[in-house]
């Protein structure tokens, strides 16, 4: 079997191996990349698997991160429909799932993550669903054409973004979680009750403090049973459990796992084999805006920064990853929020401007340091909260007093 050569491998074909090619050909390297996918599409933006692409208001090609005709105009060899299933770390060699093998100089693992599937009674019957590809949207589209009532479990963001999208095209949804408001464990019960009461609003019925039990119906679902005791009608059902990093191949090439489940990396994004960088959800690095502790973070910003920081270091510039991570979320066109961060727990939460007008940020602080904030309808408060965060700032009570007037001029604090 001859073996092909490439200066570097790109393993993955989701955003940050494509923010990396762009980035290695915009710095000015030199020799053949090779990005390897497993999936039909060139790499796409995720977010809107949930939000435009599902509701049929973006096309397949608004999704995708670069044109088609890029790579080649790049000389980036991009191969979809493929996967890596073996690296030789020492060798420097990979192995394809089309057979060919591959001699690279670096490397590139972004191999994202993989939805958590439940294991209850009755999760093999059909029209139920999970979302984390295009594909997967295609198929939760084409399957509720028909559904008049489509129950969604979870209460984080596939499960309120795919309620907020389907009630858009006219479809009765309920959501049953385990929290008490949705989106309570990454914003707290304060904000995250606002977007609670946003769903409702708009017709989604929310079940909370609950939990799945099992699914009924003869060969498709058409009963959802509850920990409490409900039994909701569901003509298709919809599972956002989260994900996990996969970092299947990493571990079985030799490179350490961190404690979060990631692929261990230092603050330049190097895995424990030096020259093999980690970029994504299956990266858990340093964070020098974190005090060094380790992150694993699932959020599409995160991907793209990544992506960037490692083909840098790739090329030798020693680079640090220091971007404070960015997320967004759209409920339909009800509301939009802006979310940087993370904060993973907090002492103090500091609202600026309105939660009843949903025109608001939240800050989380902790012993006074401000650790993450949330914006709904106030933007111009995150470029701040990214410099507190960075700086390590903290904040005594006056300027925490000045945080939570809407009107008062906070660039100082981030001075």
């Amino acid at each position: 079997m001859s073996t092909r050569r490439v200066r570097y491998l790109l393993i993955g074909g989701g955003l940050a191996s494509a923010s990396a090619a762009q980035t290695l050909r915009e710095e000015g390297a030199d020799g053949e990349i090779m990005l390897v996918g497993r999936e039909p599409d060139p790499p796409y933006h995720r977010p809107p698997c949930s939000k435009g692409y599902l509701q049929g208001a973006e096309g397949r090609e608004d999704t995708l991160v670069c044109p088609v005709s890029w790579y080649e105009e790049n000389d980036v060899r991009l191969l979809t429909r493929t996967s890596v299933t073996s690296l030789d770390l020492d060798a420097r060699t990979a192995t394809l799932s089309n057979k060919e093998e591959v001699s690279f100089e670096q490397a590139l693992i972004a191999t994202g993550a993989n939805v958590r599937r439940l294991n209850v009674p009755g999760g093999e019957l059909e029209q139920i669903h999970y979302l984390r590809t295009l594909g997967n949207a295609d198929t939760i589209r084409d399957a509720v054409q028909d559904a008049e009532h489509v129950v969604l479990i979870g209460g984080s963001y596939i499960g309120c973004e795919v309620a907020a999208s389907l009630t858009l095209l006219g479809k009765r949804c309920s959501i049953v979680m385990q929290e008490q408001v949705t989106l309570e464990r990454g914003f707290g019960q304060r904000a995250g009750r606002v977007f609670d009461e946003l769903l409702r609003a708009n017709g989604v019925e929310i079940y909370a403090e609950d939990e799945l039990d099992s699914f009924e119906g003869e060969g498709r679902v058409r009963t959802v049973l509850t920990r409490a005791g409900r039994r909701l009608q569901a003509d298709a059902v919809v599972i956002g459990a989260g994900v996990a990093p996969d970092v299947r191949l990493a571990q079985s090439a030799g490179l350490r796992i961190g404690e979060r489940g990631g692929i261990r990396c230092n603050s330049r994004l190097e895995s424990s084999v030096s020259g093999v960088y980690a970029a994504g959800d299956a990266c858990e690095y340093e964070s020098v805006v974190h005090d060094g502790r380790p992150l694993r973070i699932e959020h599409w910003d995160v991907a793209f920064n990544h992506g960037k920081t490692a083909a840098l270091n790739m090329l030798g510039r020693d680079t640090p990853h220091d971007v404070v991570p960015y997320f967004f979320s759209d409920l339909a066109d009800w509301a939009s929020l802006e979310y940087v961060g993370p904060a993973s727990e907090w002492d103090r939460e500091i609202v600026r401007g309105s939660l009843e007008q949903r025109e608001f940020s939240n800050w989380y602080l902790k012993d006074g340091r401000v650790l993450a904030a949330l914006s709904v309808g106030r933007s111009e408060d995150l470029e701040q909260a990214k410099r507190l965060i960075s700086d390590a700032s903290i904040l005594d009570d006056s300027q925490q007093a000045l945080l939570a007037d809407p009107a008062a001029d906070i660039q100082a604090l981030a001075a």
